[in-house]
């Protein structure tokens, strides 16, 4: 494993290891050899010593430019940020009365969450008396606006009472369009 840009990178003379597993400049191994001799190839070379796996028995390194060595670590840093995606859970909030086009507003939210990747949690908030009505028809009123959204989607939860009324958290099904 590389060590990430964070971790102390020990090049030449600071290397503590009295043994090294020594990489060439041009790929090929050198095997085992004191840390010493291993310096001596470097400079002959015109090169650094970079101590690519501390950890490893006994630790790897690897003759080549320390400019180049930042810069291809640095790479793959972003390579690996770029191909993370975070995902968060958005919340949309439904109420009994809300009218057809704030449904559908809202919905079209939903389906454009969902399309980025995000999880989406839906409550059916309920206020008053609305909190009294049959559960049967409160989890068919949501589930009704569940069906408005245009993405195909998984639900993550089921639809439970929570305290505000009923809600339940959506996931889209498959991978993200970038």
């Amino acid at each position: 494993m590389m060590p990430s840009l964070s971790d102390k990178v020990r090049i030449n003379q600071d290397i503590r290891a009295k043994e090294l597993r020594v990489i060439g400049a041009d790929g090929a191994n050198l095997g085992v050899i004191s840390s010493e001799e291993a310096v001596k190839h470097a400079e002959e070379a015109g090169l650094d010593l970079i101590e690519i796996s501390p950890k490893a028995r006994p630790p790897v390194a690897k003759i080549t430019d320390y400019g180049k060595f930042q810069y291809e670590q640095k790479k793959k840093q972003r390579e690996i940020k770029a191909k993370s995606h975070v995902t968060e859970t958005k919340t949309v909030q439904v109420k009994i009365g809300t009218g057809e086009n704030d449904l559908k507003l809202k919905s079209g939210r939903v389906t454009k969450w969902l399309r980025e990747g995000h999880r989406v949690k839906v409550d059916l908030f309920l206020w008053g008396r609305y909190k009294y009505m049959d559960e049967k028809f409160l989890k068919e009123r949501l589930g009704k606006f569940l069906e408005r959204t245009e993405e195909e989607y998984k639900v993550a939860e089921e639809i439970k009472r929570s305290p505000k009324g009923f809600s339940t958290t959506i996931e889209r099904i498959g991978k993200v369009k970038t």
